[in-house]
C-alpha cells in the first residue's frame, strides 16, 4: 500500500524529482502563491475562510523571503498568523450597504 496522500479514492502522485529539478525555487513559490490566491469570483465566498486566507498570505511570504525581502515576508507571515489565531477578520465589503446617489 502506498504512503501517498489521496483525495477520495484517487492517490495524489508524488512529483518526479527530475521534473522539479529544472524549475527555480522562486518560480515554484510563485506558482504556489498563484494557486492559493483567492480569485475575484471567489472573493465573497472565501473572504472569511481562515485557512484560505492564511494559506494565501503564507505562500506570498515565502515568495518575498526567497526574493530577499524579509520585511515584506514578515508582514505576510503576521497576516497568516492573524488569520489562524483569529486576531484579524475580513473587513466588510465596501460596496455592500451603500445606496447609489439619488
Amino acid at each position: 500500500m502506498s504512503n501517498l496522500p489521496s483525495v477520495g479514492a484517487v492517490p495524489i502522485a508524488a512529483p518526479r524529482q527530475h521534473d522539479l529539478s529544472q524549475v527555480d525555487t522562486i518560480e515554484l513559490a510563485q506558482v504556489l502563491a498563484e494557486r492559493l490566491a483567492i480569485r475575484p469570483n471567489d472573493w465573497h465566498r472565501l473572504k472569511s475562510n481562515r485557512k484560505a486566507r492564511s494559506s494565501e498570505q503564507a505562500a506570498i511570504a515565502l515568495v518575498y523571503l526567497l526574493k530577499d525581502q524579509p520585511e515584506e515576508a514578515l508582514a505576510r507571515l503576521q497576516q497568516a498568523t492573524g488569520w489562524l489565531d483569529r486576531s484579524i477578520s475580513a473587513p466588510p465589503c465596501p460596496t455592500h450597504g451603500t445606496k447609489p446617489p439619488a
